[in-house]
């Protein structure tokens, strides 16, 4: 049986190099501009609307809007969200406002029943901006001064309803340098990023509200975030509603592009992750628990079965592609490599560990985020339903 299990680690790891391999040469890079298909291509430059929810966001936001600031790409407006902050969140855009008369502080009214706060903040700005295109980014992103324009570029390039960009992800404590990664990993090792364009099926579809973009008409066809008012993870729902409707869209690294530091401890990255691990499959618990399997036989079991001999040569085959797969996913979009190469069996040991938490929770309707509880169950009884 051992045996058996170390065969289908040693398979599922060499599908996911080769995955990494090949996002490794030929992922589209959000960092650079695909040259155009004809000398005009480029030559229209489209208001875009820059959108922000904050809650309580003040150690953040003055920060994302500096480099919001410094775009190269200078037909744009900025809207922020304050979503009923504790802190001065409001009063840092209300500052910023009174120096740049393109950006703008909106309130938040009321959370309706059945919305997440996120989605609810975001439909707001929608309702506020006037831009053709649209560009939600959270309040603790900052961005290269190129991040907008090559978002436009990419968009008018390849005729793209939607895009999203999985930002650089920036850690410091072990925590955020164990966990954080990993769910890079689940991209850039299981997805082939060029089929999110490619391929019709929205099962190969994949986005990061950390910087999603939407043609105006697009998102108002989609129904806005209306349409995923309840979802937890609403980027990956907006991506698979894109593709269902036959709309273009793609899904790219933001590497040396789009900046977040989304978690700064433990307990952050325990509730953050426990927020949104199970979403990732809809809910599925068959699926879920089968990719938890799936890491648990491929990335940590052969650090078990090396010390039997009967298993030695196996398990170092096994533990050699784990070392390459993520030796490559640290020097192509820059994680940790120390923590992320030599403690790779831990990080995946701790993810699977926040999976397990975020099932128990989402199931006992435990979820919370930001102060506010969010509400799974009607969620849960609509996939039932289906």
């Amino acid at each position: 049986m051992i045996t058996v299990l170390i065969y289908m680690a040693l398979a599922v790891l060499t599908v996911f190099l080769a995955i990494t391999l090949y996002n490794y040469f030929t992922a589209p890079m959000l960092r650079e501009v695909p040259p155009p298909q004809n000398p005009q291509q480029y030559a229209s430059n489209p208001l875009v609307s820059v959108l922000i929810p904050a809650r309580n966001e003040a150690a953040n936001i003055g920060n994302c809007l500096a480099g919001l600031l410094a775009q190269s790409y200078k037909n744009m407006e900025i809207i922020v969200l304050d979503d009923h902050s504790e802190d001065k969140t409001a009063e840092i855009v209300q500052e910023f406002a009174r120096h740049y008369p393109n950006i703008r502080l909106v309130e938040g009214r009321p959370l309706p029943p059945e919305w997440t706060g996120k989605n609810w903040a975001c439909q707001q700005l929608s309702a506020a901006a006037r831009g053709m295109i649209y560009i939600f980014t959270d309040a603790d992103n900052t961005h290269s001064p190129e991040a907008v324009h090559n978002t436009v570029r990419w968009m008018q390039r390849y005729d793209l309803s939607m895009i999203s960009a999985f930002p650089q992800q920036q850690t410091q404590t072990l925590p955020e340098q164990l966990a954080v990664p990993v769910v890079d990993m689940f991209v850039y090792a299981g997805l082939p990023l060029w089929l999110t364009y490619t391929s019709p099926y929205p099962s190969l579809a994949a986005a990061n509200g950390q910087w999603i973009a939407f043609t105006r008409q697009a998102y108002v066809e989609l129904g806005g975030h209306l349409s995923v008012r309840q979802h937890v993870v609403e980027d990956v729902e907006l991506s698979r509603a894109t593709k269902s409707r036959g709309l273009r869209m793609m899904t790219t690294a933001g590497t040396d592009t789009v900046f977040c530091r989304m978690y700064q401890n433990f307990d952050q990255v325990w509730t953050g992750f426990t927020k949104n691990l199970f979403g990732l499959v809809g809910y599925s618990a068959i699926g879920f628990f089968a990719l938890l399997t799936l890491l648990f036989v491929a990335c940590i079991l052969p650090y078990f079965t090396v010390w039997f001999a009967d298993f030695r040569w196996i398990s170092l085959g096994a533990i050699a592609l784990n070392l390459v797969l993520r030796l490559l996913i640290s020097l192509k979009y820059k994680h940790p490599i120390p923590v992320s190469v030599v403690l790779h069996p831990v990080s995946i040991g701790f993810i699977i560990a926040i999976g397990i938490n975020s099932f128990i929770r989402v199931k006992q309707g435990r979820i919370e985020w930001k102060n506010r509880a969010i509400n799974t169950s009607a969620l849960l009884k609509d996939i039932s339903l289906e």
